[in-house]
Order: C-alpha cells, then sequence, then structure tokens
C-alpha cells in the first residue's frame, strides 16, 4: 500500500502551519507600527493649547487665547483670553485641528487651515430672505444690525418701506479659518480638568474644589430564584467613596444661559471624562448688605406675631398722614 497519500497530508499540515507563522508575524509588525503610529498625544488627552484663528482672506481675527492679540484687536473686554484646556477627540476644536495635533506631542507648534466648507459652511444665497420688518425691532433697524427673526438669527442688508432684507448666514460662513496653535502641556490632574472643561463651556471663572466623601447609597436587590421562589427583592444601603467637585456658585454662573439650558450636560461630560463622580454647586451667603433687608422683613412680619403693646395703631397712622378709612376702602 503506497505512503503517498501520509506525504500529502503531512505536506499540507506544514503549509498551513506556515501560513499560520507568517499571519503572525504579519500580525506582530501591524500591532508594532499601529503602537508606534499611536504615540503622541491621542483621543481622551487632556492639553493646554494656546492658539489663534483668522480668516485666510481678509485676516480677520476669530478667536485667540492671547491677551495681547485681543488687545491689538480692541476685543480685550469682550472675555477672558488665555489658553484653554481641551479634550482630543470630544469635537472641542474643528476636526482638522484635531487631526494635526493627535502624535504630537507637549511643547510642538503647528498651523492648519480648515476649508469654509467644515469650517462654519458655505456661503448659501437662498439664506439671504425678505421679511416684514415689523418682525424687526424699531431700535435695529438699520443696515449691519445683528437680528433674531423667529429663532433664527442674521444682520439687516437694506430696509425698505414695510420689507427688510436679512442675511441668515453664518458671519463667516465661506471664510477659510487658519489654526497657529500651540501644545503648552498635558494636563492629568482631575481639578484642573473640570476647570478648563467648565471654563470652557461657560466662561466664567469660579471657586472649586475636589474632595473624597463618603455617601450612602441605596440599591435593590433581586433575590436568588434558587434559594427561595418567594423571596422578596432587598434593599440595602451601603457607604460608598465619591469623588465630589465642589464649585462655589456666583451670580455670574447662575445667570449663565448655557448653564441653565445645559447644565446636566456639561455635568455629565465633566464626569464622563474625568474620575469624578458627582458635582455638587455651594451657594454662600455671607450676610453682608443683608442687615437692612432683613429689618424690613421682620417689620413686615409685625403682623404674624402681633404689635407692641406700647404701640397705638391710629396714632402711628395719624402722625404718618394715612388716612386708615382710605386704606379700608382700597383694601
Amino acid at each position: 500500500m503506497s505512503d503517498e497519500p501520509d506525504e500529502v497530508e503531512e505536506t499540507d499540515d506544514a503549509a498551513e502551519d506556515a501560513a499560520e507563522e507568517v499571519t503572525e508575524t504579519e500580525t506582530e509588525e501591524q500591532d508594532v507600527e499601529a503602537e508606534a503610529e499611536a504615540e503622541g498625544l491621542q483621543d481622551g488627552d487632556f492639553i493646554r493649547l494656546a492658539y489663534t484663528a483668522r480668516t485666510v482672506e481678509d485676516d480677520q481675527l476669530v478667536d485667540t487665547t492671547d491677551e495681547e492679540v485681543a488687545e491689538e484687536e480692541g476685543v480685550a473686554d469682550q472675555g477672558t483670553f488665555e489658553p484653554r484646556v481641551i479634550v482630543l477627540g470630544e469635537g472641542h476644536l474643528f476636526p482638522q485641528v484635531e487631526d494635526d495635533i493627535r502624535g504630537k506631542d507637549v511643547g510642538d507648534e503647528g498651523s492648519v487651515v480648515v476649508s469654509g466648507e467644515d469650517a462654519f459652511g458655505e456661503y448659501d444665497e437662498e439664506q439671504v430672505r425678505t421679511v416684514s420688518a415689523d418682525k424687526i425691532d424699531e431700535d435695529d433697524r438699520y443696515p449691519g444690525a445683528r437680528v433674531q427673526i423667529e429663532g433664527e438669527q442674521g444682520v439687516l442688508e437694506t430696509i425698505i418701506g414695510g420689507r427688510a432684507r436679512v442675511d441668515f448666514n453664518h458671519p463667516l460662513a465661506g471664510e477659510d479659518i487658519e489654526y497657529d496653535y500651540e501644545i503648552l502641556e498635558q494636563v492629568e490632574d482631575d481639578l484642573e480638568k473640570a476647570k478648563g472643561l467648565l471654563g470652557m463651556f461657560l466662561d466664567v471663572d469660579l471657586e472649586m474644589w475636589v474632595e473624597t466623601d463618603e455617601v450612602e447609597e441605596t440599591r435593590v436587590e433581586e433575590p436568588d430564584e434558587d434559594d427561595d421562589e418567594d423571596a422578596e427583592p432587598e434593599t440595602i444601603t451601603e457607604t460608598v467613596e465619591k469623588e465630589t467637585l465642589y464649585v462655589e456658585s456666583t451670580p455670574q454662573l447662575a445667570m449663565n444661559q448655557q448653564w441653565m439650558m445645559q447644565k446636566q450636560q456639561i455635568a455629565q461630560q465633566v464626569i464622563d471624562l474625568t474620575s469624578i463622580d458627582r458635582i455638587v454647586i455651594e451657594e454662600v451667603l455671607d450676610g453682608s448688605g443683608m442687615g437692612m433687608g432683613m429689618g424690613g422683613m421682620m417689620g413686615g412680619m409685625g403682623g404674624a406675631g402681633g404689635a407692641p403693646e406700647d404701640v397705638d395703631i391710629e396714632e402711628a397712622l395719624e402722625e404718618a398722614d394715612i388716612d386708615a378709612d382710605e386704606i379700608a376702602d382700597e383694601l
């Protein structure tokens, strides 16, 4: 009987083993290449970034973190200008800028142009529309005024009679934007991360700190069906440690439109991107300037506890030149 089939089978096995070795080698090489490509800053990294963005065509300032640039452009009074903390991959910058930063290191600089289409969109002639002048506040009925009509923001171009021509395109629509940036540092501290995120979202300087708190949590534990079919779910309360971000509330925070409308989403992003478990907003009342207000309140509460025994109400009204009958009629 011939041994050829066995030889063929052995040859096939050897070929398969060789193929597997090649595949494993290729996979290892790909892993090495991927690790090499992943060097430097990657998605999820917090970085402190200094940048200035201008339109390519006419060098118009779009945004900057440089206070000197803001002063030169006459916009220093329009906000706080300092390097900002952003998270790569979270859409805090245009994708083209993030792509340019990935793989770079602290201290690196770069310049990238974002096309008008990818920045604020192409200019659309159909977004220039004629509307009734009655929809525009009288104080804003002049060319160049920024107006809001039925939830849309635009710029008034012309107004003739009862008709107004309004451009609803973004003011920078169709403009290519050039970003010059420098990576100042990689942020690792959770408090600095939280300050950076809240500062970016709200543009408000807030006092905040992180503490580890012991918090009671309640959970419902379902019974093991194998032990007792009639067993009821058990409510268990346990003490756990929570990393808590405390934020001192200010009038600026309380009245901040972004915070009022999106506080839950903003807080969730801080929690998702850091090791912070919860956020506590603290309102501080130090009593300053409250003396007169409290006095007035106490006086107004006199009716609840009765007037002092040595005060005659009618005499007091006469001295104040107030007619008690007129008061009764009005009531």
